[in-house]
């Protein structure tokens, strides 16, 4: 994990639901360089007999079947419930939303984790080309100013917090509310807007795909 100080950030923009952009202070947190991995995913469900909701609705493909041979690859098909708990066994939390995008942008309101300028060799997305996950840290060149890895690309990320506007903004959206959860970072199948620091997507609490995983906070 790295520590990323206490003190106020710029969180958000002028884009839609990432309006406005706004001072926001956060207390200082401790935040996992890397996704969670397979290899660490299989170990909380080797101790704990854990089964995600993936596999309790039936699904064929789940967790175990894209970790095939890729223990060090971030762990997907995972939903918002299954992250939370793993970080409760860990003894850790999901980041809030203003501790992910802080981790990931910095003080100077960045675009990207690396600076404003798009770069396709810096993160694992779409314009890449690699179609699927990829080992995590592979990218160290699109660190955070916090030296944190793959928080533009590779897997969207998870966070504890529900989905709603920002303090003061005149966006409107059937969404907003406490129906679902935000995801940071977009994964491997979204394209450079999808992938700046400040955009924003959600989903229900049962979401599992095979672009999303998480990290872990403190």
């Amino acid at each position: 994990m790295v520590a990323i100080p206490a003190g106020e950030f710029t969180m958000g923009s002028d884009v839609e639901d990432e309006r406005p952009a706004h001072a926001v202070s956060v207390e200082a947190f401790e935040i996992d360089v890397f996704e969670v991995t397979n290899e660490e995913f299989a170990r909380f469900v080797e101790e704990t007999g854990y089964v995600t909701d993936a596999e309790k609705a039936g699904d064929t493909m789940f967790w175990r079947t894209y970790a095939e041979g890729k223990p060090r690859h971030p762990v997907v098909k995972v939903s918002w419930n299954d992250a939370r708990a793993y970080c409760e066994w860990a003894g850790k939390r999901l980041p809030t939303e203003a501790e992910w995008e802080k981790a990931a942008r910095g003080t100077d309101a960045r675009i990207y984790p690396w600076g404003n300028e798009w770069d396709e060799a810096k993160a694992n997305t779409k314009e890449a080309g690699y179609r699927g996950t990829t080992v995590v840290g592979s990218f160290p060149d699109g660190a955070s100013p916090y030296g944190v890895m793959d928080m533009a690309g590779n897997v969207a990320e998870w966070t504890a917090d529900w989905y709603k506007a920002y303090p003061g903004s005149d966006y409107q959206s059937p969404y907003f509310g406490e129906k679902y959860k935000v995801i940071r970072g977009g994964g491997w199948f979204s394209d450079k807007e999808l992938v700046r620091t400040t955009e924003r997507s959600a989903s229900s609490v049962t979401l599992a795909n095979d672009d999303v995983g998480f990290r872990c906070a403190r």
